[in-house]
């Protein structure tokens, strides 16, 4: 412990693996390293095709490489940390790496909220307005997208770890979760955490709930621009190019709205539950993404065929 008068901090927390079930961590591990695994190879096909293959280099798949290098980032975060408890029993992380690492865990989950809602608008446009398509989401515009996309999860999450610091932890150091989060580790303090709970439900709400409430008015539009379409073929024909978009929006928003009502109203939610929404948060869209853009893309799985062959 670190004192000053009346000031307390850690200098270390403990992380937690899966609650009761501490003996079976071996175990427990290899699925873990299973969709670790997928998510890591996966993401960097998806990367790989997009680059090599000319006909790929459109907004959709420039969007898709963003999603794709966030899912990488977010996976990197959490890998050491969570194998480090299954395999090693490593459950001590220093206090400022443990701020580290949730500042990143953070910013890149509301990166990846942000680039489903640009991948939304990319939708909309290439459904509602075909032609001006490729005039409005011009290569310099998606890269301005992209930085902004990054400019606003950087700015907007900057003082949470001085938030954070600025508190006296007094007694209990052990985290929920393999990983740091910021609710988790607020909820340790013994000071007057307001700031810190209004602050996070303002930048969540307006960041993420801005980008969900925005994801579902594009769809809405796209419904009624699809309506309007001629014949039946058309209709599902456009609705397809959306499938993908539509089943990584819901494997990312469910588990992370659900894990934000769990730390904030869940008190008497056995910690089993909270673990488990927690670590299908972080690990299961990372791992699921390529998987279901690869089945749903022809364009990929055309690009991932070609590239097998000549191996």
């Amino acid at each position: 412990w670190e004192f000053n008068g009346s000031f307390y901090q850690p200098s270390a927390f403990l992380m937690m693996g899966i609650p009761g079930l501490e003996a079976l961590h071996h175990w427990i591990s290899i699925p873990f390293c299973a969709l670790y695994l997928i998510a890591l190879l996966g993401n960097c096909m998806i990367l790989f095709i997009i680059k090599k293959t000319q006909s790929l280099h459109e907004p959709m798949y420039y969007f898709l490489s963003m999603l794709a290098v966030t899912d990488l980032g977010l996976v990197l975060c959490t890998l050491p940390t969570t194998l480090g408890i299954f395999w090693f029993n490593m459950r001590r992380i220093g206090f400022d790496a443990c701020l580290t690492q949730m500042y990143f865990i953070h910013i890149l989950s509301f990166i990846e909220s942000s680039v489903l809602l640009a991948m939304a608008f990319d939708r909309f446009i290439a459904i509602s307005h075909p032609l001006r398509h490729p005039s409005i989401l011009t290569k310099t515009t998606v890269i301005k997208i992209g930085l902004a996309i990054i400019l606003r999860g950087v700015v907007s999450l900057l003082p949470i770890p001085f938030l954070l610091k600025r508190l006296t932890y007094c007694g209990k150091t052990e985290l929920s979760h393999s990983f740091c989060f910021h609710p988790d580790i607020m909820n340790l303090a013994c000071a007057d955490i307001k700031v810190n709970v209004f602050y996070g439900m303002i930048i969540l709400l307006s960041t993420v709930g801005m980008d969900f409430i925005f994801i579902v008015l594009s769809y809405i539009l796209i419904i009624k621009t699809v309506i309007s379409l001629a014949t039946k073929e058309e209709c599902l024909k456009a609705l397809n190019t959306c499938v993908s978009h539509i089943c990584a929006v819901l494997v990312f928003f469910i588990p992370m709205i659900g894990l934000s009502m769990i730390h904030r109203f869940g008190k008497n939610v056995p910690p089993l539950i909270n673990t488990l929404v927690a670590y299908t948060y972080l690990i299961i869209p990372p791992a699921l993404n390529p998987i279901i853009y690869s089945i749903k893309s022809s364009h990929i799985r055309e690009a991932l065929l070609r590239a097998l062959r000549r191996k």
